[in-house]
């Protein structure tokens, strides 16, 4: 059994990242698992917080799941051509201490609402940010869904057959190059 824990990038609530990880969720064979984790509750980072109380509850818990975890999916919105203030915070709290993320597969989606590229560009400052915390990223293939409005409902669920295709192939490349450890 591979145990997989995807982590949505967004806190809104009809994000189609966090769609992604529902779909993929959704394909997940019988015999493996796939849970969904967000950032709610992490507070921003700050070294003078960290030294009179230690790490918040809602890090340790998120750092309790990704060492838990087999691979790990994390769906990457982008903002201003990177990776949103929320993704970096949590990244950024899960440094401190011996990251969670050492030597852990992972694997990199993305929805946006451009045109040509996706989430391209932060999902390529994220991989940067991974190689910091020793993960060990997926290389290929890539996910860059555009034009999320008309692949997604209005509750941010994927509803466009060719994209879900993709993001099967994609899944399918993942959960044996998690498995293989190639």
């Amino acid at each position: 059994m591979t145990k997989l824990l995807g982590i949505s990038g967004a806190l809104r609530k009809a994000s189609t990242n966090t769609g992604l990880l529902r779909a993929l969720k959704e394909m997940t064979p019988a015999h493996d698992s796939f849970d969904i984790a967000t950032l709610h509750g992490i507070p921003l980072f700050d070294e003078d917080d960290e030294a009179a109380t230690g790490k918040p509850e809602a890090v340790k818990v998120l750092d309790a799941r990704i060492r838990a975890a087999d691979g790990i999916v994390i769906a990457c919105p982008e903002y201003n051509f990177s990776v949103p203030g929320v993704l970096k915070n949590a990244t950024d709290w899960l440094s401190r201490g011996g990251s969670p993320f050492r030597w852990k597969r992972v694997g990199i989606v993305g929805a946006g609402g451009g045109q040509f590229v996706g989430t391209a560009r932060a999902q390529y400052h994220l991989r940067q940010n991974l190689q910091a915390l020793q993960a060990i990223t997926m290389p290929r293939p890539e996910v860059f869904v555009n034009h999320n409005e008309e692949k997604f409902d209005a509750a941010g669920n994927l509803i466009d057959a060719e994209t879900r295709r993709h993001l099967g192939k994609w899944f399918e490349s993942f959960l044996e190059w998690v498995e293989k450890r190639p």
